[in-house]
């Protein structure tokens, strides 16, 4: 009999958030680094939503790499809360459907706590609607176009009056 583990909180998935930019920012692991406790328990799942086929595999497929060696970095340095992450991967191969019905596999079946993808708009507005639905949190790395705003979603990417602001300073 396993016991169920509460839900993960918001400040959890911060730090995963946190924990995920400060690798990506060049927080690399060098051979002979002293190595955390190798992480133990239920691991947390974590979705890759990009695609690996279809015209935008050229683009995504590198993302998918690259969350994989962020989430293998973390698990190194002892995990997120002393749990391993454990990546699940779907591929919504470049059809814009696909990738509600894929977020919504990833909340609803794979049970993830967070998931990082989409990279168009029309992608992250597809799935929208089911993270909001669901209460589930996407991380969406890309630029967008703003007067958008979710509860459910990390925006990385800048804003056009984030762009455009340093551009009138300049000038």
């Amino acid at each position: 009999m396993s016991a169920k583990l509460p839900p993960l909180s918001r400040r959890a998935f911060g730090r995963l958030a946190l924990a995920s930019s400060a690798a990506a920012l060049g927080a690399v692991w060098k051979p002979g680094d002293a190595l955390a406790a190798t992480p133990k328990g239920e691991p947390i799942k974590v979705g890759i939503l990009h695609s690996l086929s279809g015209t935008m595999a050229i683009s995504e497929t590198t993302l998918k790499d690259v969350m994989l060696m962020l989430i293998a970095e973390q698990n190194r340095k002892g995990g997120l809360l002393g749990r391993p992450l454990e990546a699940v991967v779907v591929d919504p191969a470049s059809n814009w459907p696909l990738f509600a019905e894929k977020a919504r596999q990833l909340l609803s079946v794979d049970k993830v706590a967070a998931v990082f993808g989409c990279w168009t708009s029309v992608s992250r507005k597809s799935v929208l609607p089911v993270f909001e639905e669901l209460d589930g949190i996407l991380f969406y790395p890309v630029q967008y176009e703003g007067q958008e705003c979710s509860r459910n979603i990390f925006y990385t990417g800048a804003a056009p009056n984030q762009q455009a602001i340093p551009a009138v300073i300049i000038c």
